[in-house]
């Protein structure tokens, strides 16, 4: 998590993250603030903390040592919470999909600052908070979810704002808690695969020993997704390779991820989608190449001729 001041919506994560059945825990709340409370407040609660002030600091540099330093603590996700930095686009697509903030507004009214002034201002029966996720364009990411709060009789920019606030804790732990979830959940690693996959020329889907699977039309297969596949408990890419030796090195060097699949023989290997950390650029890289080891001489011999251009 990263803060700037007395950090309650990271409280409010904090101690929401210590409920039964909260898919998600915080690891490190980060600050460009070394003053700020929030730290005082993790720290008093065995969370690690991390402070770089940015003053005086190149704005990529800084950004740099606080991805770095989210890095080193094992971080899945990041999620914002009073930060108050405009992140560089560098910081935020190294983390695409997997970084959220919280806004004091029912977006896409009013990004940016003195929200609650302008909800007044305009005379709006409500104000909020709206959970994003973060994009280059400030306060523009796709929403995850909203609460409205009325505007009452004599609100001020404070009153309302005390009222949202409550609204902000309840809702970014939901927002984040559901994230984590969906983005886990095989139904979505199915489908992340199959958008990859039916990219590829002259692809389709059909079901083959109970998983999807996907192959060139009227030719052979070139990917498998195994979803508990004879109860084993895993999500994964099942895609060609090389043959053993590729099998051994691959699962050597990382066994947590690579795995030889059950009956399928030597010249496949499983990959693992459902350890919460899946670079789907690597997936789709998996996928171009086992299509490619299987598609008609012709067809790869066109994309080759395509890709020259």
């Amino acid at each position: 998590m990263l803060i700037s001041g007395s950090g309650t919506n990271m409280a409010a994560l904090l101690y929401a993250s210590r409920g039964e059945n909260c898919p998600f825990e915080i690891c490190l709340v980060a600050s460009n603030n070394p003053d700020a409370g929030g730290l005082k407040l993790a720290a008093a609660e065995g969370v690690s903390t991390f402070a770089l002030s940015h003053k005086g600091m190149d704005r990529a540099a800084h950004d740099a040592a606080m991805d770095a330093a989210i890095r080193a603590s094992g971080a899945e996700y990041v999620a914002l919470a009073g930060y108050m930095r405009i992140l560089t686009p560098e910081f935020v697509g190294g983390w695409q999909g997997r970084m959220i903030n919280i806004h004091p507004s029912l977006l896409p009214k009013y990004p940016g600052l003195h929200t609650h002034d302008r909800a007044l201002e305009a005379g709006d029966s409500h104000g909020g908070c709206s959970v994003h996720q973060v994009t280059a364009q400030l306060d523009a990411g796709p929403l995850l979810g909203q609460t409205a709060v009325a505007v009452q009789p004599g609100d001020n920019a404070d009153s309302l704002a005390a009222r949202v606030l409550i609204a902000e804790h309840q809702l970014y732990a939901r927002c984040l808690a559901n994230l984590i979830a969906s983005a886990e959940s095989p139904d979505r690693l199915i489908a992340e695969v199959r958008s990859r996959a039916m990219a590829l020329a002259q692809a389709d889907e059909v079901t083959s020993h109970g998983m999807p699977c996907f192959g060139v039309i009227k030719g052979k297969k070139f990917a498998y997704v195994s979803n508990d596949h004879h109860g084993d408990g895993k999500v994964a890419l099942l895609v060609k390779i090389s043959g053993v030796d590729e099998q051994a090195q691959l699962i050597e060097a990382d066994p947590g991820r690579y795995y030889r699949p059950a009956y399928f023989g030597d010249s496949w290997i499983g990959i693992r989608l459902d350890l919460g950390d899946t670079d789907w650029d690597a997936i789709a890289d998996w996928l171009a190449r086992s299509w490619r080891s299987v598609a008609p001489k012709k067809l790869t011999a066109m994309m080759d001729v395509a890709d020259s251009f």
